[in-house]
């Protein structure tokens, strides 16, 4: 069971990035995503969250506007695309998976290995 993300990298503030993330080894479709994200020194926080079918997602207020989730079930992915980026967007990103939809790091049983996000001013 693995879920790998992908896509983060340096971009300038205002710009946009899209993040993957793919499982393998599962099938996902009766997995809600979770995405999470960790700045340097901070504490994992969620970010956003899609259920199962895609048709229930939910968004912390940093992100709330800027940020939109969504997955492919027969592709076993799920995306976040992130517009309009600020420097205290910038963390490590990490995808999870579970059976329940949640917002909280414990509700998660499956993480992927996290990917860089850099925003410039």
């Amino acid at each position: 069971v693995q879920l790998q993300a992908s896509g983060g990298g340096l971009v300038q503030a205002g710009g946009s990035l899209r993040l993957s993330c793919v499982g393998s080894g599962f099938t996902l479709d009766y997995h809600a995503f979770g995405w999470f994200r960790q700045a340097p020194g901070k504490e994992r926080e969620w970010v956003s969250c899609i259920n199962m079918n895609g048709d229930e997602t939910a968004y912390s207020n940093s992100v709330k506007g800027r940020f939109t989730v969504s997955r492919d079930n027969a592709k076993n992915t799920a995306d976040l695309q992130m517009n309009s980026l600020k420097p205290e967007d910038t963390a490590v990103y990490y995808c999870a998976a579970n059976l329940l939809y949640g917002t909280t790091v414990g509700g998660y049983t499956y993480w992927g290995q996290g990917t860089l996000v850099t925003v410039s001013s």
